[in-house]
C-alpha cells in the first residue's frame, strides 16, 4: 500500500523539487470529522440493513468468543462486549490503520487529485482517480486472496468497482476542499478499520451475505453510488482552474 506513496514523493521532487504543496497540514478539524464517521454512517445503513432483513446475522459468536479472550471481557452480555470492542477498535485500531492508509494516500490525494484538478473539473478528477485507484486493485482480487469467500471474482471486482468509483467522489472532495491529505488518509483508514475489523467479522454470514456485504458485496456498491451523487452536487462551491 506504501507503493503510491513512493511514487508520488518521487514524482513530486522530480517535478517539482519540493514536497510542498501535498497537503501535509491537518487543515480544519470538521473535514477530518467527516472523514472519519462517513464510513460509520454509511457502515450502519448497509449492515444495519443486511441484519434487520435477515440476509445476515449479528453478533457471530465466534467473533464474540474471540473479542471477550483477546479483550479481557469479563461480560457475557454480547451487546456490552460489540460496544467495548468497537469503541476500542474504532479509537486505537485506526492508528494502525493509517500507517498502511497514509501510503496509498500521499499519492492517489496528496499527488495525484491536486494535479488533476489543475486540468479537469471535479467529476472527472474524482472518476479518473477512482478509476486508477481501483484498476490498481484488481491484481489482488483476482490473482490473490483480496476477496470475499464465497463469491465469484468478476463479481467481486465489479462491485469494488462500483464502490470505489463512488467513494472518491467523497475522497476528492475532502481533499481539495480542506487542502489536506490527511482527510483522506482518515477516511481511508476509517473505511479498511470500520468495514474490514469491526462490521464485517461481526456479521454472522448466510449463504447470501457475502453478496450483500464488505467492499465486494452489493451494499456498499450502492452506498457509493448515493455518495458520488451527493458529492457531485456539493463539487460545485469548488473553485477549480479548469
Amino acid at each position: 500500500m506504501w507503493v503510491p506513496g513512493f511514487a508520488g514523493i518521487i514524482t513530486q521532487l522530480v517535478y517539482e523539487r519540493t514536497l510542498r504543496g501535498m497537503g501535509w497540514k491537518l487543515g480544519k478539524a470538521k473535514y477530518l470529522l467527516i472523514a472519519y464517521f462517513l464510513p460509520v454512517i454509511y457502515c450502519l445503513v448497509v449492515y444495519g440493513i443486511t441484519w434487520i432483513s435477515g440476509l445476515g446475522g449479528v453478533p457471530d459468536p465466534e467473533f464474540i468468543s474471540e473479542i471477550t479472550q483477546s479483550y479481557g471481557i469479563t461480560s457475557s452480555n454480547p451487546t456490552i462486549v460489540i460496544l467495548i470492542f468497537s469503541v476500542v477498535a474504532g479509537i486505537i485500531g485506526l492508528f494502525g490503520s493509517l500507517l498502511s492508509a497514509t501510503g496509498e494516500e500521499i499519492g492517489w490525494r496528496g499527488v495525484f487529485v491536486p494535479e488533476l484538478a489543475k486540468i479537469t473539473t471535479y467529476p472527472k478528477v474524482a472518476l479518473i482517480s477512482g478509476a486508477v485507484w481501483a484498476v490498481w486493485h484488481m491484481p489482488a482480487i483476482f490473482f490473490a486472496d483480496y476477496n470475499m469467500p464465497g463469491i465469484p471474482k468478476i463479481y467481486a471486482g465489479v462491485m469494488f468497482t462500483i464502490m470505489v468509483l463512488g467513494i472518491s467522489f467523497a475522497f476528492a472532495w475532502l481533499r481539495l476542499k480542506s487542502g489536506s491529505l490527511w482527510t483522506a488518509a482518515i477516511l481511508h483508514a476509517s473505511h479498511n478499520l470500520f468495514v474490514q475489523a469491526i462490521f464485517t467479522p461481526l456479521t454472522l454470514q448466510k449463504k447470501i451475505t457475502p453478496f450483500i456485504i464488505d467492499e465486494f458485496g452489493a451494499g456498499l456498491a450502492l452506498v457509493g453510488l448515493v455518495i458520488a451523487f451527493y458529492f457531485i452536487r456539493k463539487g460545485n462551491d469548488l473553485a477549480l482552474s479548469a
